[in-house]
């Protein structure tokens, strides 16, 4: 009887260790910060993308196959929403040299597209976000009329995690033209460098 016990007990401790080191897995997964590059400070003129001479400009770049962007896309829906029209909005989505267009054309792609006033088109072969600095899905960059950088980073609080967050917060504040002190947040999502270029591969 007592070895029963004793059994069933390292057997229980185990399955708790078990369950903890899942829950660890998971959480410093949600929290692992993406790469940021350099961001231009001052719009870099000469692309396929315009500067608004009237709004606010925001991009955003992301990995059309990429889970945790569409929680960055939500919180886009959101603070659009409630910026009251004043910032041009558009998501520049990663697409592979030699790859078919409809590659890109993801669940991603097509809630982005459906969100009013967003400009949706593809970044070839990461042809724009390296001039911007963009590394990780989800990196968001917001310039003034002028083309000064106001802000730059991510706009949720973990990988994949929707609600109100500081880089949603500036940049809605800085559209209606208030102060605030965030001007960098981190970026969560999926790499749009080397990595990214090895798992488009895989979901091909």
């Amino acid at each position: 009887m007592t070895k029963l016990l004793l059994r069933r007990t390292g057997l229980y401790a185990l399955w708790l260790f078990a369950i903890g080191a899942g829950i660890v897995i998971v959480l410093n997964y949600e929290n692992a910060r993406g790469s940021a590059g350099s961001a231009p400070s001052q719009w870099i003129s000469g692309t396929s993308i315009s500067l608004d001479p009237t709004r606010d400009t925001l991009i955003m770049f992301a990995h059309p196959r990429c889970p945790c962007t569409r929680a960055s896309l939500g919180e886009l829906n959101r603070l659009l929403a409630q910026s009251d029209g004043r910032i041009a909005a558009h998501v520049l989505f990663f697409r592979p040299p030699n790859y078919p267009a409809n590659w890109t054309h993801t669940e991603s792609w097509q809630t982005a597209a459906a969100i009013p006033g967003v400009s949706v088109q593809e970044d070839m072969n990461d042809a724009l976000a390296r001039k911007f600095g963009a590394e990780t899905s989800g990196y968001v960059l917001f310039y003034n009329p002028q083309g000064r950088l106001l802000f730059r980073g991510g706009i949720t609080e973990s990988r994949g995690h929707a609600g109100d967050n500081a880089g949603e917060s500036a940049i809605i504040s800085l559209a209606l033209g208030k102060s605030t002190a965030v001007t960098q947040t981190p970026v969560y999502g999926c790499s749009l460098l080397e990595e990214t270029n090895s798992q488009a591969t895989a979901a091909q």
